[in-house]
């Protein structure tokens, strides 16, 4: 497995218990729709929340969740709908990002919570 492949599977298991332990129940991970994949998919206070999880070892040029970018952003909406839709839901749904720093000399998270909105 490549190195950066790793590093975002630790990441995504950072993720997921650091969520558990803030009170959400994860319902999905690694869902995927035709080539697009949401990391981790989450219920928490009546609300559906749609998690991508970015790690680096470090944040050099700039933290990982810049990388979620507007077309990014698109295409985890587009793949959340259809699992809206897949699992007949009528939930209010949020879009979180969990930004990961993952290294020898240290391990953060931030999380960001309604990090970006679905545009009508």
């Amino acid at each position: 497995m490549a190195e950066h492949n790793e590093l975002g599977r630790q990441g995504e298991e950072i993720a997921a218990n650091f969520l558990v332990k803030k009170g959400y129940q994860i319902v999905a991970r690694n869902y995927t729709f035709k080539k697009l994949e949401l990391d981790i998919i989450a219920k928490k206070g009546g609300k559906l929340i749609v998690v991508e999880v970015k790690t680096r070892n470090s944040d050099y040029l700039a933290g990982p969740e810049i990388t979620v970018t507007k077309t990014k952003q698109k295409s985890i909406i587009k793949a959340a709908n259809f699992y809206i839709q897949e699992n007949d839901l009528d939930l209010e749904t949020q879009f979180d990002i969990v930004s990961i720093i993952l290294n020898a000399k240290e391990q953060t998270i931030e999380h960001l919570e309604d990090a970006f909105y679905p545009l009508l």
